[in-house]
């Protein structure tokens, strides 16, 4: 090639420094601005020279080694400093393998001077950003830095090459930037001996959350640098990893307080970089430290639980150690992985399996929060999707709904409900789903039982809301509820009954604001908040007319579903207060309104309600698709018409709902007829002067079935009548004169529903009827029909056989018993005597044991059908004081022994009659003592319903004695602790103490009277003591032949 023109300088050492052609020499002497013009001239030159070019290399080699001079490498001007930075990196470029410069202290100020040039990468907008991405090209491209391999400290140097690449990234750099960074550091990695902790911590400290935050393109740099070197940078992770968690050396790093953090950034990563690390973590979940077992389940949860991670399957030992932290003894982990467990199911659910065991055990966690959290764990899982819970974890939120703390029960039983409301209200996932959790409304129904008002109101509450939501459309709202009481169990089915009597009970007794005030704060949270509450309320009534007026029409038996749901608004509008986010006064107000408010049912309803049932009957309704056949979906419609006619009477009132009933009543089936003639019956008040046309249609379809129906329809058909027609006398006679003349014991199948009928009719209208039925009474019902057996039973020797076999002129017997029985409480005197004449025959009918006419032509099961009706006959008149005045103690004794009869189904069904007349209030005090004698059931069941009946009347008495000041002149037929001497009396008189010197009969009767004391002092009170005391002074032992014997046979008593 042509040599330069330009005069060659010599050097300090001598040697010629040859520049390219039209350079003139650079010193210090010349400006920058020249010192620029000129170095560009010479960067060309470098830029344009190959490896090849021997001789321009050793003519410029002069030139090479005066660029690395103080001059240059320290001087002040950056666009001097970038044009020579570029230089050098030609000149490591041509020059290459071996670099022009020997001495390692000028190599390691050259690359730190480069490393330093670096940094304009940051401006992308500046007009040298060009220079220095050619300089950052080339640098990566010949890869200059591992010339640095050979110095000694070459580590700060890759240090500080390392933080300026991971400074400057920023969003406005392009992809190629990324790429020569990414190529200049991993050369850098993969070819040297090791990765120093300092320069790893260069890279790491881009994961850390702060970082991340600050510079997400620094985090993305480092993520693709260690996934391309993760083979060689691994065991120096490993290392760092080792050094802090197993040897505890948090002072090899500053990011030593940081490994769970990176741990789960780098599994994020990639895995492997962490192969060697997951055997740490095991031996950390073992420490005896419990805030760092806290903090390794933390890091796991989120890895075991991250969406694309197969860590389970790929470490089982870790995940077992993990899965072992779910019974840690510490809280707080224990509560951590239950929370993991959410994501976890989500995320992989064939993991569920293993989870299933450990949420169980957890699910009956001491701790209150961790029970909490194993529902929202797997609540929060099921509104994801269904599929991810299975039945089993299911089962555990259902557990929970009984849990012994609110908060617990609360989330139960609201994550139950949205669960049902998405998949089967919505049906958001098909059939399938819809039937694994069709469970859940009669589970939640069930809970209206418990004895909590914060349950009761939950469940109003999940129904108005999630069963059947009050905010869809009428004709939406009752196809929900038609469907919904069709498909629910018996026991729902009562719960929801119940809940309506409540409400419409609340609304009776509200209809007086005052009575709000002072009766009914029970039925509200937290009662003593709600007696201040309530009085404030009062007094804002009585300053607001508008208001008041409000919840009048709110109460009002007229009030639609949308009136309502305005005036509710608008109350607690008027109450609410800008000033006070948290109002617990206006709180308490709304749960009342919530309760009386009418948010389902109005006439409007009733006629969807209706219509719906009219197509169930025509067969064009959808009952198949909502999965319950035609006659059930008619059945049930009936029996729902049926209960709302108690609560909502006003709103049937219309002929199309009436029409509808009384096609209804011409159906074959019995139960369907028998519930529209209960509905007419409860709402048919002003059928008669406003529906004169359905009255005449009706009147005779009641005489059939008062004549000819089932006996439930002809009970009901003649109290429809008593109830809704002003000439009921001659209604009443129509039926009575015809029924009394035919009556033939001879043909008993044809009795049972004229003796109904007759029994009812003089039961409602007994001065009318009381005279002509003594003559029916004593002429036909005690001589032709009692005192007769005209057929002989099966000796198949049988207690109890099923209501379909037994005989018809038994049933016949039974009903004649029960017509003695109304007859005599419709007189309601004994002047006549027919009441000790009906006792004498009942006591009869008892001391044979069911065979009055002693033929013993009767089987053994009809006996215990007669021994039933005939106790539970007397049970009745006992509940009307005239009648219970003249029972003898032998026939009440006679009666209290039915509860120990040979028959398991007859002590079953009198204990349950004994204990509906007791929880009532209906029978005296004595009828308690009964219980004491079921201490010898031989049937474990029987003993404890025995005992829950007990708790159950010793509760309401003692409540009702609390709520009523009143009943504190009547503590003697009230207090149960009076029932002593009853008992005293009953056991005394037991036919099996027959040796008042038999140890073993003492102990019997000890035993029964333990079992009735025991369940009396489970539920002492002030009152409890105070009897004691009083039974003692007045020397009760003294004078009862029971206690005598406690002194008699101390040895017994002890």
């Amino acid at each position: 090639m042509d040599f330069p023109a330009t005069q060659p300088k010599p050097t300090a050492d001598g040697k010629i420094i040859y520049y390219p052609p039209g350079v003139k020499e650079i010193t210090d002497k010349i400006t920058n601005d020249e010192v620029v013009k000129r170095l560009k001239m010479v960067v060309k030159t470098f830029m344009d020279m190959d490896q090849d070019s021997e001789d321009e290399k050793q003519q410029y080699l002069p030139l090479a080694l005066h660029l690395a001079s103080e001059f240059f490498l320290r001087n002040p001007n950056k666009d001097v400093r970038l044009l020579v930075a570029c230089c050098l990196a030609d000149i490591f470029r041509i020059y290459a393998p071996e670099a022009p410069y020997t001495s390692h202290d000028k190599l390691k100020d050259i690359f730190l001077f480069i490393t330093r040039q670096l940094k304009g990468l940051e401006d992308t907008k500046s007009p040298q950003f060009n220079r220095y991405f050619y300089l950052l090209e080339n640098l990566a491209w010949v890869k200059s830095y591992n010339i640095c391999f050979e110095l000694e400290d070459c580590n700060e140097i890759f240090i500080q090459l390392f933080r300026t690449l991971f400074s400057v990234i920023n969003n406005s750099h392009n992809q190629k930037v990324q790429m020569h960074m990414l190529d200049l550091m991993s050369s850098i990695i993969m070819e040297g001996d090791g990765v120093t902790q300092e320069l790893l911590d260069s890279i790491l400290i881009n994961l850390i959350p702060a970082h991340k935050n600050l510079n997400k393109q620094a985090f993305d740099l480092a993520k693709v640098l260690l996934k391309r070197t993760v083979q060689t940078i691994e065991p120096c992770i490993a290392n760092f990893f080792n050094q802090v968690l197993v040897l505890g050396k948090s002072s090899v790093s500053d990011l030593s307080e940081h490994v769970f953090d990176l741990i789960q950034e780098l599994f994020a990563i990639d895995p492997h970089l962490l192969l060697s690390v997951m055997p740490q973590l095991e031996f950390k979940l073992k420490s005896n430290d419990g805030e760092e077992r806290l903090a390794v389940v933390r890091l796991l949860a989120k890895l075991f639980g991250s969406k694309d991670s197969d860590l389970a399957t790929q470490n089982r030992p870790l995940w077992q150690c993990f899965l072992g932290r779910f019974n840690d003894i510490h809280v707080p982990v224990r509560l951590e992985s239950v929370k993991f467990a959410s994501h976890c199911l989500m995320n992989h659910p064939d993991l569920a399996k293993d989870l299933t065991e450990y949420l169980k055990v957890r699910s009956h966690d001491p701790e209150e929060a961790i029970r909490h959290d194993v529902i929202v764990t797997i609540i929060t899982a099921g509104k994801r999707d269904l599929s991810l819970v299975n039945d089993q974890l299911l089962g555990f939120v259902r557990e929970r709904t009984l849990d012994k703390r609110w908060r617990v029960r609360k989330e139960a039983m609201m994550g139950l409900a949205q669960l049902y409301k998405k998949y089967c209200l919505h049906a958001e996932a098909g059939k399938d789903a819809a039937e694994k959790v069709s469970w859940i409304k009669d589970k939640l129904l069930h809970i209206y039982y418990q004895n909590s008002i914060d349950d009761k109101l939950l469940v109003e509450k999940i129904f108005a809301q999630y069963l059947v939501p009050h905010n869809l459309e009428t004709e939406e709202r009752m196809k929900c509820l038609y469907y919904l009481y069709a498909s629910l169990d018996p026991n729902a089915v009562k719960a929801l009954n119940e809940m309506w009597k409540c409400q419409n009970m609340l609304r009776m007794a509200n209809l007086s604001y005052v009575y709000i005030v002072f009766n009914h704060v029970e039925n509200l949270p937290d009662p003593g908040k709600a007696q201040d509450f309530v009085k404030k309320f009062n007094q804002v009534l009585g300053d607001d007319e508008k208001l008041r007026s409000q919840l009048e029409l709110l109460i009002s038996p007229t009030c639609s579903c949308k009136q309502a749901d305005i005036c509710v608004r608008e109350i607690a509008r008027k109450l609410a207060n800008p000033k006070q986010p948290t109002n617990p006064f206006l709180e308490m107000v709304k749960f009342l309104l919530e309760r009386i408010a009418p948010v389902h049912i109005d006439s409007e309803a009733i006629s969807a309600l209706v219509k719906l049932m009219n197509k169930s009957i025509e067969g064009t309704a959808d009952d198949e698709e909502e999965g319950v056949s035609p006659d059930t979906a008619i059945r049930a419609g009936l029996e729902l018409l049926k209960v709302l006619s108690f609560t909502h009477p006003t709103s049937f009132h219309s002929a199309e709902t009436y029409e509808s009933l009384l096609q209804c009543l011409r159906m074959e089936d019995d139960k369907v007829a028998e519930a529209a003639i209960q509905i007419f019956r409860n709402t048919g008040h002003k059928i008669e002067t406003d529906l004169p046309q359905i009255r005449s249609t009706l009147i005779p379809i009641l005489h059939q079935k008062a004549k000819r129906g089932t006996p439930h329809q002809a009970k009901q058909a003649v109290h429809c009548i008593h109830a809704i027609f002003s000439n009921k006398e001659v209604q009443l006679a129509q039926i009575f004169e015809p029924l009394s003349r035919s009556l033939n014991a001879d043909v008993p199948e044809q009795l049972i529903t004229p003796l109904v009928s007759l029994g009812h009719i003089s039961m409602l209208a007994p001065d009318q009827f009381a005279s002509p039925m003594k003559s029916v009474v004593a002429n036909f019902i005690v001589k032709d029909l009692l005192m007769n057996d005209r057929s002989t039973g099966e000796k198949n020797g049988k207690l109890w056989s099923p209501d379909e076999e037994v005989s018809p002129e038994v049933l016949a017997k039974v009903q004649a018993i029960k017509l003695l029985v109304r007859w005599l409480l419709g007189m309601k005197n004994n002047q006549s005597k027919s009441a000790n004449s009906t006792l004498r025959l009942l006591s009869a009918m008892l001391v044979s044991e069911g065979d009055l006419t002693e033929q013993k032509r009767i089987s053994k099961s009809d006996m215990s059908r007669l021994r039933l009706a005939a106790g539970s006959a007397i049970m009745k008149l006992a509940q009307e004081p005239c009648y219970h005045e003249i029972i003898t103690p032998e026939q009440f004794q006679l009666c209290a022994l039915v509860i120990n009869d040979e028959c398991y189904q007859v002590r079953q069904i009198f204990a349950q009659k004994l204990h509906k007349a007791l929880v009532k209030l209906l029978l005296p005090l004595e009828y308690m003592a009964i219980f004491a004698l079921c201490a010898k059931d031989p049937v474990k069941e029987r003993r404890a319903h025995a005992r829950q009946c007990l708790l159950k009347n010793i509760s309401i008495r003692r409540e009702y004695i609390k709520q009523n000041p009143m009943a504190n002149e009547k503590l003697l037929s009230l207090l149960p602790e009076y029932v002593v001497p009853y008992m005293i009396h009953l056991l005394a008189h037991d036919p099996d103490f027959t040796k008042p010197q038999d140890v073993d009969q003492l102990r019997d009767l000890l035993a029964k009277f333990t079992f009735h004391r025991q369940s009396a002092a489970n539920r002492g009170s002030e009152q409890t003591q105070q009897f004691a005391q009083q039974f003692t002074q007045k020397g009760a032992r003294r004078d009862l032949h029971f206690c005598s014997l406690w002194c008699t046979f101390p040895q017994v008593w002890s």
